[in-house]
């Protein structure tokens, strides 16, 4: 039995030389703790040890909002909410009587999120319901190609955090499976998440209502509604974790107290040495910086806190991270981006 499991050792090992050969590298991280806790992880996991993790075991999850792109100054869905209400309201007058409606389209952010949830699911019913799915994923993508980031100046497809795209590569290129787990909108996030990271629809985990099946004169169809609406943060990412992917992960990157409890879940796998990271946004050059106070989404106060006891990464993105986008897709000319260029 010995002489068996040894073999089999040996054939992961020579399996994950394959692997580690053609991996990519991590050039986007400065040396430091992080990529150093990364890599020391990624080498135990993949090689024969007391921490080897079976290929059919690799199974890691990220959040997306603040962790693989910007969620400032509103997360990318609900500056698409905000689009669509100003695009569609010609067309409905009726809309005119409501403040909430107003509101996003006078760009009173403020107003808009003073509403809560109450008020953010009002907007979403107007722009996220009562069409096909494929009409949906259209809008999505019609948005995509059309509108800029405020800041940024770049399409929104152009901005994942190149440190944790490349991340997402070599974990990948390490036998790793990647999902997403995220607050975001599941069929929103479908649009972009193959094109932006690699990942394909069916790993990816989000937020979502049921839709209903019809008959149409053309066929069939998948229309979206607000029934039975489940929102995937915080306690609800596990559970969702459980339902969708059927696996506890080993490895989990957020950057928010909402991420903590998928952290902890991912930390608790009896079977493996599992990984925790979040990305702490500390760059106001760069990006953006903030954890008690962020600008719409992402508050991170538990998660710093806990850190440490379970023996967590945390990444200060303003010292870590040698680019925040990859400048092939967003060369970002503003002043921040001057000024660092001068340091």
């Amino acid at each position: 039995m010995k002489t068996t499991l040894y073999v089999a050792l040996l054939l992961a090992a020579g399996l994950n030389a394959t692997y580690a050969a053609d991996a990519p590298s991590l050039s986007a991280w400065r040396s430091g703790a992080s990529k150093q806790a990364i890599e020391k992880w990624v080498s135990e996991a993949t090689q024969p040890g007391k921490n080897f993790i079976p290929v059919s075991q690799r199974y890691v999850v990220f959040d997306n909002d603040g962790t693989l792109w910007p969620e400032a100054p509103l997360t990318f869905q609900l500056q698409f909410m905000i689009d669509e209400i100003k695009r569609l309201a010609p067309q409905h007058p009726e809309w005119q009587q409501d403040p909430l409606v107003n509101a996003a389209i006078d760009n009173d952010l403020k107003k808009v999120m003073q509403g809560g949830k109450k008020g953010l699911m009002q907007l979403l019913t107007l722009t996220h319901s009562n069409i096909t799915t494929d009409e949906f994923a259209q809008r999505v993508s019609n948005w995509v190609a059309t509108q800029r980031h405020p800041r940024f100046g770049c399409r929104y497809d152009q901005l994942g955090y190149q440190p944790m795209r490349q991340l997402l590569d070599y974990l990948r290129a390490n036998g790793f499976k990647t999902w997403i787990v995220s607050g975001g909108g599941i069929d929103f996030m479908r649009v972009l998440a193959e094109k932006m990271y690699d990942i394909p629809p069916e790993q990816v985990i989000g937020s979502f209502s049921l839709s209903a099946f019809s008959l149409s004169q053309n066929g069939t169809q998948m229309v979206k509604t607000m029934n039975g609406a489940f929102y995937d943060d915080e306690a609800a990412k596990p559970v969702a974790i459980h339902l969708f992917m059927g696996h506890r992960p080993v490895a989990a990157f957020g950057n928010s107290d909402g991420d903590v409890p998928m952290l902890q879940y991912t930390s608790g796998n009896p079977a493996v040495k599992a990984f925790g990271l979040l990305v702490h946004h500390t760059d106001s050059v760069r990006e953006y910086a903030y954890d008690v106070h962020p600008p719409a989404s992402g508050k991170l106060v538990n998660g710093l806190s806990l850190a440490l006891r379970y023996g967590w990464t945390v990444v200060d993105t303003a010292k870590e991270w040698k680019t925040i986008f990859d400048p092939a897709l967003c060369a970002y000319a503003g002043p921040e981006s001057r000024q660092e260029k001068a340091n």
